[in-house]
């Protein structure tokens, strides 16, 4: 369930510890972001939901984001033009443009300085096929976490663009949360949906990918090298189960799940409950 912050709670949550993810929506149109979920938005077979317990953590690991409005776009190789919900024609994208009606709305509410700086919402990058879209928000993690964001973990989408990943370090980045996509379509109308995720954002510890920790690593090369506890756990993890008699299926998952519920939550979860 998404959990809205309700209006003069600001000084009460001040004094709290910070939530991990906090999603400040800008555009009141817009969809709420929600919690990812194991079925990956219903679309995985029942047998991978059932039994893969690796498919259904990647799924729900993260938070969904959706498009603030249903739009389209249509490059020919060379420019892009784009519509929306209630333009009723094709306009071409030159640039950057603004959410419809934001620029007056944003002006209304922001302090005076800070007045005509209202983000864009989508513009045509110089590479060919690039499209910068923001998503409507503005997102702020713990300190020392960082977002990444993805395209949907294994949701099937409609084909004709990609996204880029990115690791944005919004801690200390308190500003509109924007991606790249590319287009590999032409000449077709490549539409996107207002109800139907487009990111999912995944919150990552920063020191998880720095060099120190992503360089500590090791390469064994030769099948030969494997130690007795190395052919101790292959065979547990792969020779045990295949030589059952009757073998129960998703023992990973089950395990998996099992284990999880014995250790209870993280020291994280429990300190921001």
């Amino acid at each position: 369930m998404n959990q809205s912050t309700p209006p003069g709670a600001t000084e009460a949550k001040s004094a709290a510890k910070p939530k991990l993810v906090t999603f400040h929506r800008m555009i009141p149109s817009a969809r709420m972001p929600q919690r990812a979920d194991r079925s990956a938005a219903g679309s995985l077979p029942t047998r991978a939901f059932r039994y893969c317990e690796a498919a259904t953590s990647a799924a729900a690991f993260g938070y969904y984001l959706f498009p603030p409005i249903g739009f389209s776009l249509q490059w020919d190789g060379y420019d892009i033009i784009w519509t929306f919900e209630g333009a009723g024609e094709w306009l071409p994208l030159n640039g950057a443009a603004q959410f419809p009606g934001f620029r007056d709305y944003f002006d209304q509410i922001a302090p005076d300085e800070i007045k005509e700086f209202s983000p864009p919402f989508i513009g045509a990058l110089q590479e060919p096929g690039l499209v910068q879209l923001w998503m409507g928000l503005v997102v702020r993690t713990a300190p020392g976490w960082s977002l990444l964001v993805r395209a949907p973990a294994n949701l099937p989408r409609s084909g004709g663009w990609e996204p880029f990943e990115g690791i944005i370090e919004t801690d200390r980045w308190f500003g509109p949360l924007i991606t790249n996509l590319r287009l590999t379509k032409t000449n077709v109308p490549i539409d996107f949906k207002p109800d139907f995720p487009l990111l999912q954002v995944q919150p990552i510890p920063r020191h998880v990918y720095e060099d120190a920790t992503l360089n500590n690593y090791e390469i064994v090369p030769e099948l030969g090298q494997l130690t007795p506890e190395d052919w101790d756990d292959y065979y547990d993890t792969v020779v045990r189960p295949n030589s059952q008699v009757v073998r129960p299926r998703g023992q990973y998952a089950a395990a998996a799940r099992k284990r999880r519920s014995a250790e209870g939550p993280t020291d994280n979860q429990t300190e921001r409950s």
